[in-house]
C-alpha cells in the first residue's frame, strides 16, 4: 500500500455538471481532504484508478452528451409502420420476428421520447 497520497485537481465546481457521477463523487471527497487511498477503498477501486478518474475531469469535453438519434433499422421500421405495413409483413422483409419488429419500432420512438425530454 502506498503512502497518503492528495492529488489536485482545477475543475471549478460550477461546471460538474458535465461530469459521470463518479467523478463527482470522487472529487466530493477529495475536497473534503480525504486521501487517495481512502477514497479509492471506498469505491472498491485502486488508488491508480482514482487518480485517473481525477486526471480525466481536467480534460475539456465538448459539452453535454450526444442525444440518441434512432438507429437506421429503427428509423425504417417507424416509417414503414407510418406507412401502414404489419408487423408480420416487415419481418418478414427483415426475416425477424413481429415480436421483434414490435421492439425495434419501440426503441425507436423511446429514442424519439429522449429527445423531447431534453
Amino acid at each position: 500500500m502506498s503512502d497518503q497520497r492528495t492529488l489536485t485537481t482545477n475543475v471549478p465546481p460550477m461546471n460538474e455538471a458535465h461530469l459521470r457521477p463518479v467523478e463527482r463523487r470522487v472529487l466530493a471527497m477529495q475536497d473534503e481532504g480525504v486521501h487517495i487511498d481512502e477514497i479509492a477503498r471506498r469505491i472498491d477501486r485502486s488508488p491508480a484508478h482514482v487518480e485517473r478518474v481525477i486526471e480525466w475531469t481536467e480534460i475539456p469535453r465538448n459539452g453535454p452528451r450526444t442525444r440518441r438519434m434512432p438507429t437506421a433499422i429503427e428509423q425504417r421500421v417507424m416509417d414503414m409502420r407510418a406507412d401502414g405495413d404489419t408487423y408480420v409483413a416487415i419481418g418478414a422483409r427483415f426475416k425477424r420476428s413481429p415480436e421483434y419488429i414490435k421492439q425495434v419500432e419501440g426503441l425507436g420512438h423511446y429514442s424519439l421520447g429522449l429527445d423531447l425530454l431534453t
